[in-house]
């Protein structure tokens, strides 16, 4: 490779592509130290030497209409970044996830003579197949999570590698339990029920006021001879304000902890999670925990979306296991009445999780794949093209 320290440009949407991508920068920084990285990015990818010219909080959005809302700003903001990196002309440009976004600049980019990587192939088998004459055009290469994926991409042409899941390695195959009960200031003895309603606004007011109602139920039923049951929700950076409201309305008396961040403390330490379908799905496999998978949108987002479906499954965990490991309870499923029974019955059936322990270190171990490693090995080989 002619530059050992390639000038990298980044885009990475929402929280979970923050997360991606930081983990892969750090594995990029550890093979080429002197890497420049530019682009969107959040807060995880700041703190790896990102310099973020957007903040990933502005593609944060989801469904049709909320992107309807924001649309004339993202297009000046795509705009904007691709006349620049025309202009500055880096290495290679990552779009890491964020597809509607990334496609379209990725696709622009080829066109002037970039090379484009895309980190995280679209769920192309779950629903948008069309997707995938898109990416054809957008991207010279595709970094795969799942090993599945680049054989389905082979058959449209597209060059791909099979990465793993960083956060496969990131997690340890031995959830940490105590500890993160002692870091979160909760008692050994206690039942934790941990409420991940997703990071974005909309999912927050869509899918809070259900997991809160059910912890509500919860908390009724629960036994008092068993001792305590704690509920904790880590909350996004920023959303404090928009949960706070919706806490004292639909868990008025109820004793919820609130946590800023720290979501892997908190599914190392709980012993069931109530979460919104996403990577937090896979996050709380990877942890080994029993989870309710819950999942609520706009009407309308629904109604447009529920015909483009080709699988029964939403959750990550469902979808590799290619079967119901966990329950889903989707838009009308998604009562408080349904999440607290499923939830509680995890926490009455220990031979059930233990089992279903054993099925997600299973997963763990084969998305475990030195994905940083993979990938810029992968990258260099663009490089070197």
């Amino acid at each position: 490779m002619t530059n050992p320290a390639p000038r990298l440009a980044m885009v990475a949407g929402e929280a979970s592509g923050d997360l991606l991508a930081s983990l892969l920068l750090k594995g990029l920084h550890a093979r080429w130290p002197g890497t420049q990285a530019t682009g969107i990015g959040g807060p995880r990818m700041i703190a790896e030497g990102f310099s973020a010219w957007w903040p990933s909080a502005k593609l944060s959005v989801f469904g049709y209409v909320d992107a309807l809302m924001h649309l004339r700003e993202l297009l000046r903001i795509r705009s904007q970044l691709r006349e620049r990196l025309l202009v500055e002309r880096p290495d290679v440009f990552i779009g890491v996830d964020a597809p509607d976004f990334n496609f379209g600049l990725e696709t622009a980019l080829r066109a002037g003579g970039l090379r484009t990587v895309h980190f995280v192939c679209p769920s192309i088998w779950a629903w948008r197949g069309e997707r995938v004459k898109k990416l054809a055009a957008a991207a010279d290469h595709v970094l795969c999570l799942f090993p599945f994926e680049p054989a389905l991409l082979a058959e449209h042409g597209v060059a791909a590698t099979f990465v793993g899941h960083p956060l496969a390695d990131l997690i340890p195959l031995a959830p940490p339990r105590e500890a993160a009960r002692q870091a979160l200031g909760l008692g050994a003895g206690d039942t934790i029920v941990a409420l991940l309603p997703g990071s974005r606004r909309s999912e927050i007011r869509h899918i809070a006021p259900a997991l809160l109602q059910a912890a509500v139920q919860m908390a009724a039923a629960w036994p008092v001879q068993r001792g305590p049951l704690r509920f904790v929700v880590p909350v996004a950076p920023g959303l404090r304000p928009l949960l706070l409201p919706l806490l004292a309305q639909h868990a008025p008396g109820l004793a919820v902890d609130l946590v800023d961040g720290r979501s892997h403390e908190v599914l190392a330490a709980c012993d069931v999670t109530l979460l919104a379908s996403g990577t937090a799905t896979l996050e709380a496999a990877l942890f080994k925990r029993p989870m309710v998978i819950v999942y609520r949108l706009h009407w309308l987002n629904y109604r447009m979306m529920r015909g483009k479906a080709y699988l029964p499954w939403h959750g990550l965990p469902n979808i590799l296991a290619r079967e119901f490991l966990v329950p889903e309870l989707i838009q009308d499923q998604a009562t408080p009445q349904a999440i607290a029974r499923e939830a509680l019955a995890w926490l009455d059936n220990p031979d059930r999780c233990a089992q279903l322990a054993q099925r997600f270190e299973t997963m763990h171990l084969t998305l475990r794949q030195d994905t940083a490693r993979k990938a810029s090995d992968a990258i260099a080989t663009l490089l070197q093209a």
